[in-house]
């Protein structure tokens, strides 16, 4: 039997610079962000400090639509607003043509804030209000039902609306990868997925567009994408060929990783990680299969946060303190802990001094300043000796730290972004005490105190 044919794939490989003694391992300091200077905008912005390269943002939207729209004709990336819903991270991608893709009211409110078009927002997530799924269905956007419940709720508020709501189901499926997510969505493999969608359709009140799916986090399976290409195509043919209903679009979700190194990991994350382009050809090759002509094909939305804004964003940090554990380790104290940094649970993120150093480097532990014996930023990293004073760069943190951070013993610090020309824009303030006390109440009996 003949052999598919595979298109060739150029791999990148990260091995360093080799010497007699093998792979480079020095490290470099790191003293300017896309030419701006480290030590200037600590200065001026503080420390900690998060800064935003908008140069990588829209280098990553314009690599990942790249390596899809030069594979399959019919294309869509949805920013997912839950990776890091600032506004001018956002926007960047909006202007890169973007849609948004949100999971709660604040979100979607979010999304309209920012000018996005009803028409093309997702509204994905578990929890959605009467009010909020009026509002998106009289905004023409795409609702993805999560599960029966849901689907109840919106038939119960159909009769008051003045269009059919717009929406797809969320499927779960066994792609190979364990634990399944399954939490979410309608199960494919029990065939609770398509009595879904033939409640849907029977209903007569709902305008079924589309399928979701999303998998997984941080995958590292380009075989389990093709795999949920394969049922949601399968479920799509069903609504064609059974239903009557051909579909709009099937939506894959994100889950593609980027290129930090999951703690425990024995090879670093640029060595493990799929390419976008990878991820593209294992799921283009499955939609060619679906069985669709040439002017059926479906769209393919793409929800992507984490590999588009994690390499974009830094965390730059002052060492506040050196001490020796009980145990001889040496441990370097700095003014940034999980509380902004909360990736740190789950990666080893790269750290480099901001300053020149001695050829010097030992193993130590990287904490954070919280009173909390979890605040660890890395479990061991082998670093040049940092002294009280000397700054870092904590590398491919712009995922999840500026949504997931928390107001603990400290409060959060600025947020800069440095433009395509170099211009550093303060996108979001350093809390203060006043902020953070506006929303409390003291009841009348607590005004005085007695000490």
């Amino acid at each position: 039997m003949k052999k598919k044919y595979e298109s060739p794939v150029i791999q990148k490989m990260n091995g360093g610079l080799m010497n007699k003694f093998g792979t480079r391992t020095e490290y470099e300091p790191v003293k300017q962000i896309d030419g701006v200077s480290v030590h200037t905008l600590m200065e001026e912005y503080g420390s900690p400090l998060f800064v935003l390269s908008e140069r990588t943002l829209r280098r990553n939207y314009q690599d990942a639509y790249r390596a899809f729209s030069t594979r399959y004709p019919h294309i869509q990336f949805a920013w997912s607003y839950k990776t890091n819903y600032l506004n001018a991270v956002c926007r960047v991608f909006h202007q890169e043509g973007s849609w948004a893709e949100v999971v709660s009211g604040f979100e979607y409110r979010k999304a309209l804030g920012n000018g996005v078009p009803g028409h093309k927002i997702i509204f994905n997530g578990p929890e959605k209000t009467n009010e909020e799924l009026k509002l998106a269905a009289e905004n023409n956007s795409l609702i993805h039902i999560d599960h029966f419940d849901e689907m109840y709720q919106l038939l119960s508020i159909a009769g008051e609306l003045s269009k059919k709501p717009r929406v797809a189901i969320r499927v779960n499926m066994d792609t190979g990868v364990y634990p399944v997510w399954d939490r979410f969505g309608f199960n494919y493999e029990n065939g609770q997925a398509f009595d879904a969608l033939k409640k849907i359709v029977a209903s007569g009140k709902m305008e079924l567009t589309g399928l979701h799916c999303h998998i997984g986090t941080y995958m590292l399976s380009t075989e389990a994408y093709r795999i949920a290409v394969k049922k949601l195509g399968d479920l799509a043919w069903k609504c064609k060929t059974e239903l009557n209903n051909p579909l709009q679009y099937l939506d894959i979700g994100g889950g593609f990783p980027s290129t930090n190194t999951l703690r425990g990991s024995f090879l670093p994350g640029t060595d493990t990680v799929p390419s976008v382009d990878e991820f593209a050809e294992a799921i283009r090759a499955q939609l060619q299969e679906l069985g669709y002509g040439a002017g059926e094909m479906p769209l393919l939305i793409l929800e992507s946060g984490r590999v588009m804004v994690d390499d974009a964003g830094y965390l730059l940090s002052t060492v506040i303190a050196n001490k020796r554990l009980s145990d001889g380790r040496r441990a370097t104290i700095l003014d940034a802990g999980v509380n902004v940094l909360f990736t740190s649970f789950w990666y080893d993120h790269a750290i480099s001094p901001a300053q020149d150093f001695t050829h010097h480097t030992e193993d130590q532990v990287m904490y954070g300043p919280l009173c909390m014996n979890i605040d660890v930023v890395r479990q061991s990293a082998n670093l040049p000796l940092l002294n009280r004073g000397d700054r870092v760069v904590v590398h491919k943190v712009g995922a999840y730290n500026m949504t997931q951070w928390m107001q603990f013993i400290h409060m959060r610090p600025n947020v800069v972004l440095i433009d395509e020309e170099g211009k550093a824009h303060l996108v979001r303030e350093a809390e203060t005490l006043e902020y953070i006390e506006q929303q409390e109440r003291v009841p009348a009996h607590l005004q005085t105190i007695n000490i």
